[in-house]
């Protein structure tokens, strides 16, 4: 019944939804939303802000979405070879 998760797709699903999570992140931070965001977060959290979001960079987003992305699929890989080797 069990079946086996290819660590190429659960990598690209994993790395696929923090790329996601991050270009959205990129986005607040372009229209101006991240500071008021990050603040009620952290207000939420009974924790005094703070943090100060910069101005937008395009080339650091690229790299940010980019990187999460990798981090995303290796640990997407390694979660399904744990997961088969486990489950096997």
């Amino acid at each position: 019944m069990n079946k086996a998760i290819r660590p190429h797709r659960a990598g690209l699903a994993f790395g696929g939804v923090f790329s996601l999570f991050h270009l959205g992140w990129a986005a607040l931070i372009a229209a101006g939303l991240a500071q008021p965001a990050i603040d009620f977060i952290l207000w939420l959290h009974m924790i005094k802000p703070f943090l100060i979001v910069e101005p937008f960079d395009l080339a650091r987003a690229v790299g940010l979405v980019i990187v999460t992305g990798l981090i995303g699929y290796v640990l997407g890989g390694v979660f399904a070879l744990l997961w088969n080797r486990l489950h096997g």
